[in-house]
């Protein structure tokens, strides 16, 4: 009998976590859902049970080392490992704010979430990560903090400008390249990648779905599509990559 997958995933009562919690759940895995907020967790739990997935909630705010702490201990109880972190929680402060004009404190609340929150999370599910035989890291990146695409006239984000979300975006790039180089030296079994799934019509940067839908963003399930692949891939060679559903990006 072959062995569940335990799978967290973080951000996961809404959009894209939601949708990876459902379509990895229909597939058999044992989905954990991370929630800031227990009540929307517990929400997203009940919805997705409704269609048939049954999942666990744990508490975990990214940028909190005490909730972090709490999400570890009761992993340990209740699952004893982990195979999967998918790190999909995020969030986009300052758009449109010129980089010679972006505050301080806009760029601590980009890095806090999108950098500080995936390391220090990523850190702390490493122990339950090595009692798997075969574990995942994906984080979920974007093309808005490739610095090829930055550079690149005519690429979908040349002309974007949220310098502390995408600076956020291109250090975590940097933080999945090293530890994927950390854990191959030890010859660990435990892949890092990081996903770009586009822009995506979602609630992310604060405005309505179907606001994201008008300006272009795929529906989230084509969003979630590299993702889900890479979670369900049956060998875990790949590592160190940044990809979509096109391919190869540009760091």
């Amino acid at each position: 009998m072959t062995e569940e997958t335990i799978t967290l995933i973080t951000g996961a009562n809404r959009g894209m976590g939601f949708e990876l919690a459902l379509e990895l759940g229909q597939k058999g895995q044992r989905i954990i859902i991370g929630a800031r907020n227990v009540k929307k967790g517990q929400a997203a739990v009940e919805k997705l049970a409704g269609q048939g997935v049954s999942a666990a909630l744990v508490q975990l705010d990214v940028t909190d080392q005490a909730s972090i702490a709490a999400a570890v201990k009761q992993l340990k109880q209740d699952c004893g490992r982990l195979d999967i972190l998918i790190n999909n929680a995020c969030a986009a402060f300052g758009s449109r704010t010129k980089p010679s004009k972006v505050s301080q404190d806009t760029l601590h609340q980009n890095m806090s979430i999108n950098y500080f929150g995936l390391i220090a999370v990523t850190q702390a599910m490493l122990p339950l990560l090595r009692k798997s035989a075969s574990a995942k890291i994906i984080n979920i990146s974007s093309m808005m903090g490739s610095m090829t695409a930055a550079l690149t006239p005519g690429s979908e984000v040349y002309k974007a400008s949220v310098v502390g979300y995408q600076a956020a975006k291109s250090a975590a790039n940097m933080f999945t390249i090293q530890l994927a180089k950390e854990l191959q030296q030890e010859k660990a079994m435990i892949s890092v990648n990081a996903i770009d799934p586009g822009m995506v019509a979602t609630t992310f940067g604060g405005v309505p779905a179907f606001v994201s839908k008008q300006m272009g963003g795929k529906p989230v399930a084509e969003g979630v599509a590299r993702t889900v692949a890479l979670a369900l891939a049956p060998d875990n060679a790949t590592t160190a990559t940044f990809s979509n559903t096109q391919g190869v990006v540009g760091w």
